[in-house]
């Protein structure tokens, strides 16, 4: 193909009050051809220039092996702002419909030119054009939407208005994760087995947890699920529930679950009232208690079938404990200093202060 050419690609016209957006597809492979990417950065004068942030390469990498993956789908559009060279050639518009009009979009390519002589910015999709460009694919066909922009200042305001939307949150995603199938990225992906197990503790009526773990669907529950997380994860990883668990991420749910209802039924058991409450008034229902108390499970319990355990030795071993915790009341004496029972927070250091603390008392 030449270095100059004509890229002409059906497209629709939309009218929006005065302004027209154009909604056309374009081999992703072909995009930056003819579209740059505005990088941030200050010029000698500290004048602001570009917009977009450096490329995230383990976000595109992340990315590209899901494009290269079987199924492989994008559906969101990547935006693009142009500038007067790109022409719209209206076709025949529809009866009755004086918004929406079909036609060609006309790009001028020249493949010498440098990034700031491209007809095109774009406004939102670096990412995933860069993991396109880079993904081993012959092509990729990618949605976009596309406008006439009057300068850079319109396309920075565009470019904050499309990445101003909120993520989703936490709660709504570890909700999502256990009835997701498909390629995930490797973070969602170690997430998976742990909000399954999750799910299914906060829905089992005989487990400890059940409709405790608060959630878009339990929005009543008081204890946090991001809390919960983490202790099924540590455990799925380094602990108890490891032992059931296979090379390839699956394993045995219902052993998992077994197990986990058998220990935390009798953390219920042992300290009721401290259970009862929540995080504001418990230390054993708050982050730096789950977490410390699954440490414990850990401890007791690893690499022992639940069908092996001493669950008697295990419920003696926190009747143990409570002289010495102080979940709702009282101080914690540890080695170094003393802390009033609400002193501990969920952070690192007080999780790991208080799983050492614990440490003696969960020897087999």
């Amino acid at each position: 193909m030449a270095d100059r050419y004509t890229l002409r690609l059906p497209a629709l016209l939309v009218r929006q009050g005065s302004r027209e957006i154009f909604c056309f597809a374009v081999d992703g492979k072909k995009l930056h051809d003819f579209t740059a990417v505005s990088r941030i950065s200050r010029d000698d004068e500290q004048r602001l220039q570009g917009y977009q942030r450096p490329e995230v390469l383990s976000h595109i990498k992340a990315i590209r092996r899901y494009l290269e993956s079987d199924g492989a789908m994008l559906p969101n559009a990547l935006v693009l702002a142009f500038d007067k060279r790109v022409e719209f050639v209206p076709g025949r518009p529809a009866k009755d419909v004086d918004y929406s009009v079909p036609g060609e979009l006309v790009i001028p390519v020249d493949e010498t030119q440098s990034e700031d002589e491209k007809p095109a910015w774009l406004v939102d999709g670096q990412q995933r054009s860069a993991a396109i460009r880079d993904a081993n694919l012959a092509e990729f066909p990618v949605a976009a939407v596309g406008f006439i922009a009057d300068g850079q200042e319109e396309q920075r305001s565009q470019f904050i208005l499309v990445n101003s939307t909120k993520p989703l949150p936490k709660g709504l995603v570890n909700e999502l994760l256990p009835d997701t199938s498909g390629h995930l990225p490797p973070s969602y992906a170690r997430r998976q087995l742990p909000a399954r197990l999750m799910i299914r503790l906060n829905t089992d009526g005989h487990s400890a947890f059940f409709g405790r773990i608060q959630s878009p669907t339990s929005p009543l529950g008081d204890i946090k699920d991001n809390s919960v997380l983490k202790m099924l994860e540590y455990s799925l990883y380094e602990g108890a529930l490891y032992q059931y668990r296979n090379e390839d991420g699956s394993g045995d749910p219902d052993k998992m679950l077994e197990h986990l209802c058998e220990y935390w039924g009798l953390v219920r058991d042992v300290f009721p009232d401290a259970w009862r409450l929540g995080p504001k008034d418990s230390r054993l229902t708050h982050g730096v208690g789950i977490q410390a108390m699954g440490f414990v499970m850990d401890e007791l319990t690893a690499e022992i079938p639940v069908d092996k355990v001493n669950w008697k030795k295990v419920r003696k071993t926190l009747a143990e404990l409570e002289p010495h915790v102080a979940w709702t009341s009282g101080t914690w004496r540890f080695a170094d200093e003393e802390r009033k029972w609400n002193g501990l927070q969920n952070t690192p250091s007080d999780l790991r202060l208080l799983k050492d603390y614990l440490k003696p008392f969960a020897r087999r």
